[in-house]
């Protein structure tokens, strides 16, 4: 929440891309003059003050996909354009408390199957804040955090922490959420899973230090860092 006191430890990175979870409305940022403005934002949301914004730096440019299923709270579908190639991004705050279904990882199954054609494209990231990880998987529950994992497997989607450090799910090294801002209470619920053809580019992954970021936030940043290599091709717009 209240993304814009925070915003400078964020653009310290210089980011191209970045999904924001509990983010405030776009009305809502007044960014401090230090910070540079983004390029191009998208906001979705029913809360002025926590919904998820997707923002971009440089010459990059966000539009919403026409057929986003406004029923599948918070998930934004989006087609990305840029100087070095064109890919979906599916932007995740999965936290629907109406849907008897399920609020949290639940979202993430739905919206795994509604937008199949969409993640279909040879050049898919998914990111945000999944509210989910395998140690919590309920048996016998069609739609967990492995369900999901193994459907997004089969189209040869990897979380990108995951591949680069050499991690199993439900078994991570490294926290990206320490409930009530304690120590003691660190989860990995946050990724960024990437298709087959991002995978081979990608050159880091790095997650945000406790010490570093508690005084802001109970969640760390995941930063995915890519080689700059791949021709620029059309997006698909199907889904």
């Amino acid at each position: 929440m209240a993304f814009r006191k925070k915003a400078a430890l964020v653009l310290a990175y210089k980011p191209d891309i970045l999904v924001i979870p509990e983010c405030e409305h776009p009305d809502r940022l007044k960014f401090p003059e230090e910070c540079p403005n983004p390029t191009d934002m998208l906001w979705i949301g029913s809360n002025p003050s926590k919904g998820l914004g997707i923002f971009s730096y440089g010459r990059f440019r966000l539009k919403a996909h026409d057929r986003h299923n406004k029923r599948l709270k918070i998930i934004l579908p989006v087609t990305v354009t840029g100087p070095d190639g064109d890919f979906n991004l599916l932007a995740i705050w999965a936290h629907n408390p109406q849907d008897k279904d399920g609020r949290y990882v639940e979202q993430v199954w739905k919206a795994l199957r509604y937008y199949d054609k969409f993640l279909s494209h040879p050049r898919t990231i998914l990111a945000g804040d999944f509210n989910s990880n395998t140690i919590w998987d309920r048996p016998r529950r069609v739609g967990n955090h492995t369900d999901v994992v193994l459907k997004l497997e089969k189209k040869g989607i990897k979380s990108a922490y995951h591949v680069h450090h050499r991690q199993m799910q439900g078994s991570e090294a490294h926290p990206t959420l320490y409930m009530y801002r304690h120590l003691d209470k660190p989860y990995h619920i946050d990724y960024c899973f990437l298709s087959a053809d991002l995978v081979k580019r990608l050159k880091s992954v790095e997650i945000g230090a406790y010490e570093d970021w508690m005084p802001f936030s109970d969640h760390v940043p995941v930063m995915a860092t890519f080689r700059k290599t791949y021709r620029r091709k059309p997006v698909n717009s199907e889904l």
